[in-house]
């Protein structure tokens, strides 16, 4: 029904290296959303709603400067911060919905492109668990598979040194998706964490069937990173002290 806008139904892998072993995989949906879009989804897919309440909803204030303002005007003030003109361009992000009111995105991603539908940035939008957030900016090539890097430079996990670095693998979402990300201490690869999935259409018959195959499945993703960090506690992994409060912010990286 939406030329842009897909659905993806896959899973989520993290598996720590050290000082212990950890793993764990989680079946998830995802929508990935045209904000050009977002109005026509609104108006034609019943049970999904635009900044209100509905089984499956998606609200401005999830993301960008999170006070409910313009995500699309957020997203072309920090393209136009990295010299990349926004005029005529496209954003679609990649991120869980609201199920019943309620979602956790412990990672949102932005695919931008020109009106050549050429890929040109992406955006990385983390959230922790304390209600804070802090997006990683990259321009991007054309790419079939796009790889960044950067410096950790946000608190996420109360078992992760804040001195390593990111390494993005991601692919240009079509059929397929797929987001990894390795994370590396000064020893080493520490962490890797991927998220996959097979694209179906955005329509009613296949946004109700995800949610009934992953029913209630934001309030699991929260209980399940609680019950994995019950685990990683169970298992003597040290903790981290949080020294830095922020509530959200942005880091520009060159490439």
């Amino acid at each position: 029904m939406f030329k842009n806008s897909k659905i993806y139904t896959g899973k989520v892998i993290h598996k720590r290296f050290k000082p212990k072993e950890h793993y764990f995989k989680y079946n998830v949906f995802s929508l990935l959303i045209d904000l050009n879009e977002l109005e026509e989804i609104n108006k034609y897919i019943k049970f999904f709603s635009y900044n209100k309440f509905n089984i499956i909803s998606f609200y401005d204030k999830d993301h960008g400067d999170r006070d409910g303002s313009s995500i699309k005007l957020w997203v072309k003030k920090n393209l136009r911060n990295i010299g990349i003109m926004t005029e005529d361009i496209s954003i679609k992000l990649l991120c869980y919905p609201r199920i019943f009111g309620y979602v956790f995105n412990p990672l949102s991603t932005y695919f931008i492109y020109n009106k050549h539908s050429e890929l040109i940035s992406i955006f990385y939008e983390v959230k922790n668990t304390f209600g804070e957030q802090h997006t990683y900016i990259f321009k991007a090539q054309d790419e079939k598979t796009v790889q960044n890097k950067c410096k950790k430079k946000f608190y996420v996990s109360p078992f992760i040194e804040m001195d390593c670095e990111y390494h993005f693998k991601t692919l240009n979402p079509r059929e397929q998706l797929s987001v990894v990300i390795n994370q590396n201490d000064k020893d080493g690869k520490l962490l890797f964490a991927s998220q996959d999935g097979i694209s179906k259409d955005f329509n009613n018959k296949n946004l109700i069937l995800s949610y009934l195959t992953h029913p209630l499945m934001t309030f699991k993703i929260i209980g399940a990173i609680h019950y994995e960090a019950f685990k990683l506690w169970a298992k003597r992994i040290k903790l981290i002290a949080k020294k830095i409060k922020l509530k959200n912010n942005i880091t520009i990286e060159s490439k």
